[in-house]
């Protein structure tokens, strides 16, 4: 390989420059030793190279001399977003993946569609669509829906003068867990820790009435979930209320609430009134969301020696909480978004 003299010179300034790019001064001196005759493996030995690599540097310096020495990255093509391709990546995200599996990555969707997944990820986020989520649903099929909803929604916002009014329902098959390990607790960078096994020492159902108006709460532990247990409970309500005051209580569709016992139990108090939600609708009931809170505080990480230790921590929680009891505060701004199978269809 021959050179000229300013090529040369331009060489081997690269190899002596000590502000250049190190892979440019290696190129340079690749192509030295070359035009001065040294062989293969003697730049082999020199550069810490493979023969591929000499091999391509000179075919470039040969077709292309100095210019062919710069760096060469394929890398990707450039895309413009347009309106029509944006199009596409979201008609492409509402249909599934062939591969079987239930929903797309931005990587996945890029290498099928061909484009970069950083692209498809700015769609997503304009458009707000999140496939790896899922939310679940339960539409109710009763046809009397919207008067019993409207009925219920109506003592929240509007309830009755000089009354009261109680969201009741029974919290069942509560589990009294004995941890076999130690509970290891939280430290820094480290959370508590519990062993997998347990010990069950059996069950029992929660009964709670949810004041609407206060936030506070009326509960029994009972073993069981039957309907005398039920009436006990309601019992128990009324004697914790002024005589002749007129209750309301707002409570699910469990047979054990429409039996016979129930009826005469009504007929014996003419001012409790039973107000039962929609089929599959128990999110009307507030109760369920202080449900949702003793699950957390209490059941869910707690460790019960017995029944009657798991009765006594929830009957503490009950009376700690109502030292400083908190209602709901309930809205309702737009009953048009219910889901119905007709919402479903059409997309609203």
């Amino acid at each position: 390989m021959t050179l000229s003299k300013v090529e040369r010179m331009e060489l081997e300034r690269r190899v002596a420059s000590r502000r250049g790019r190190a892979d440019e001064a290696r190129r340079a001196r690749c192509i030295l030793l070359v035009s001065e005759g040294a062989t293969w493996a003697e730049i082999r030995l020199q550069l810490d190279c493979p023969d591929s690599y000499i091999a391509r540097w000179t075919k470039r310096f040969a077709a292309e001399r100095l210019a062919g020495l710069f760096s060469r990255h394929r890398g990707q093509p450039p895309t413009k977003l347009t309106a029509r391709l944006e199009a596409r990546i979201l008609e492409a995200t509402r249909r599934p993946p062939s591969d079987g599996s239930t929903h797309w990555s931005t990587r996945r969707l890029g290498k099928h569609l061909g484009l970069s997944h950083m692209m498809v990820a700015r769609v997503w986020a304009k458009h707000r669509l999140k496939p790896h989520r899922l939310e679940r649903y339960m539409a109710s099929d009763d046809p009397d829906f919207e008067r019993k909803a409207a009925d219920i929604i109506g003592l929240y916002l509007n309830p009755p003068q000089h009354a009261a009014v109680f969201c009741v329902d029974e919290k069942t098959a509560i589990q009294a867990l004995d941890r076999m390990d130690p509970v290891l607790p939280l430290s820094p960078g480290r959370a508590e820790r519990h062993g997998f096994e347990y010990f069950r020492h059996g069950t029992l159902s929660l009964y709670a009435a949810f004041n609407t108006r206060t936030g506070a709460v009326l509960g029994k532990a009972a073993a069981r979930h039957t309907s005398a247990e039920f009436v006990a409970f309601l019992s128990d309500l009324v004697a914790h209320q002024p005589k002749r005051k007129e209750i309301h209580v707002i409570l699910d569709n469990l047979s054990a609430h429409k039996t016979k016992k129930v009826e005469e139990f009504l007929a014996e108090h003419p001012k409790v009134q039973l107000h039962f939600t929609p089929t599959y609708s128990s999110w009307l009931n507030q109760v369920e969301l202080w449900f949702a809170k003793i699950e957390r505080d209490v059941i869910a990480r707690g460790v019960f020696t017995s029944v009657k230790d798991l009765a006594r921590k929830l009957m503490r929680y009950i009376r700690r909480y109502n030292n400083n009891p908190q209602p709901v505060k309930w809205k309702h701004s737009d009953a048009s978004r219910r889901i119905t199978t007709t919402s479903l269809v059409t997309g609203h």
